[in-house]
């Protein structure tokens, strides 16, 4: 390709510049570059009356994580010579406008199993093939391609675990090399480009929180964090969970690399190649499921499972679900929301969760069982499932796919195994 042609990155996800693919296409043969980020009201827009503090699908936790990720990303593409441009509206049109005015010839971004961008990246391909743009939308967020799963397993997600690692083999290797510098941005023309916003420029001066979550967003973070984990090679190779102490306050029991995961500012097949470097130096280590590189698997099933199931974040019209008759009752919600059921250990996780916006594992299927099937047998998926699911959503940095798969196994609502 010659060098006179522009391409353009959208990030979403993916918030990193080792292992990314999309990236690494974006900027061969390219004479500019164009980074982007779209602000997107559907999950940034304030909500005055949502149940907690933030937008009605996003806590300030999870946003003030999600701007310190994107100030990362900034601050690493600057270092190699570009700088991100940052938007705000509804992506779609954001992104064909920009597309005509700087003649793009090459649109790369990461591919995306949720629906909502599944339903965007559709619009996006059909334009950009009307206009003869390249489109280059590569699997980097998991381990694996879902939908390759799927069709090994005769177009059906498999339901267990096991059956999952027979089809899944080895993922393939990170990127070897990361870029030593970028293709300059090119003239942007008269379209208002925003810096990473704050909190408070985004709507939420308003708002007030008494603490805020101690774990700071970005890449940076994430790979200082994957190291320190790695350096304790015995902790490393005997990681095994269950086991673990969810009471572990200062320094918790896991990893805590769920929401960089989460947000692509760590690469997953980066993050499990690091690990096996550590198994092949050890005597003995643990294995899946079990194990840390298990807890990688498990979440590539988990996300294989919910691309291939309609309906997958309710239980009505959803065919791997028990339909059971759930209890409905505002006030016991309300109280298990607010952390007022009177037991001490179902209340201190819940205040976690809202301060933190992180609780561990075990924590998590404390209150899961505690809500579906102990002393309150409420349903996740009621005429109120959207503020329970959006309630924890909002706060725990997991994607949809892993956090609705937890707790649609944990009540027993995951009824057909294949």
């Amino acid at each position: 390709m010659a060098l006179n042609n522009s391409s353009l990155v959208w990030f979403r996800k993916g918030l990193r510049i080792h292992d990314n693919p999309a990236l690494e296409h974006a900027r061969k043969d390219s004479k500019h570059l164009y980074p982007v980020f779209v602000l997107d009201p559907h999950y940034l827009q304030p909500d005055p009356i949502a149940f907690s503090p933030g937008s009605s699908r996003a806590g300030l936790n999870r946003i003030k994580f999600f701007l310190e990720s994107l100030v990362d990303l900034d601050s690493n593409l600057q270092k190699l010579g570009s700088k991100l441009l940052v938007f705000k509206g509804e992506p779609v049109q954001v992104l064909i406008r920009l597309l005509k005015q700087w003649d793009v010839k090459k649109l790369c971004f990461e591919f995306d199993t949720e629906p909502y961008y599944q339903s965007l990246d559709k619009i996006i391909k059909d334009y950009a093939s009307s206009a003869g743009i390249e489109v280059f939308s590569p699997v980097s967020h998991t381990l694996f391609n879902p939908a390759d799963i799927i069709q090994k397993n005769a177009g059906r997600p498999p339901l267990t675990y096991q059956s999952f690692l027979k089809l899944a083999g080895t993922p393939s290797p990170p990127l070897t090399s990361t870029s030593s510098f970028l293709p300059p941005v090119g003239v942007t023309g008269d379209y208002e480009i925003l810096n990473v916003p704050t909190i408070e420029e985004l709507g939420y001066g308003d708002i007030s929180q008494e603490e805020f979550t101690p774990f700071k967003g970005g890449e940076s973070e994430a790979l200082k964090r994957l190291r320190e984990s790695l350096n304790d090679k015995e902790w490393v190779a005997s990681f095994e969970k269950p086991k673990g102490d969810p009471s572990a306050f200062l320094k918790p029991a896991t990893t805590v690399l769920s929401p960089y995961l989460k947000f692509g500012c760590l690469s997953s097949r980066y993050f499990y190649q690091c690990v096996q470097d550590v198994y092949k130096n050890v005597k003995k280590h643990t294995s899946p499921p079990v194990s840390l590189n298990g807890q990688l698997l498990w979440r590539d099933f988990y996300y294989t499972v919910s691309y291939g199931t309609p309906n997958f974040d309710q239980m009505k019209d959803n065919k791997i679900c028990k339909q059971i008759p759930w209890d409905d009752n505002d006030e016991l919600l309300i109280a298990w929301r607010e952390a007022r059921t009177g037991y001490p250990w179902i209340d201190a996780i819940m205040v976690q969760l809202r301060q933190w916006g992180w609780m561990h594992h075990l924590a998590r299927h404390s209150v899961a069982c505690f809500l579906t099937r102990g002393d309150l047998v409420y349903s996740l998926d009621s005429q109120h499932s959207f503020s329970v699911n959006s309630f924890l959503a909002s706060f725990y940095r997991f994607s949809y796919s892993l956090l609705l798969y937890i707790f649609l196994l944990i009540v027993c609502s995951l009824g057909k195994r294949a």
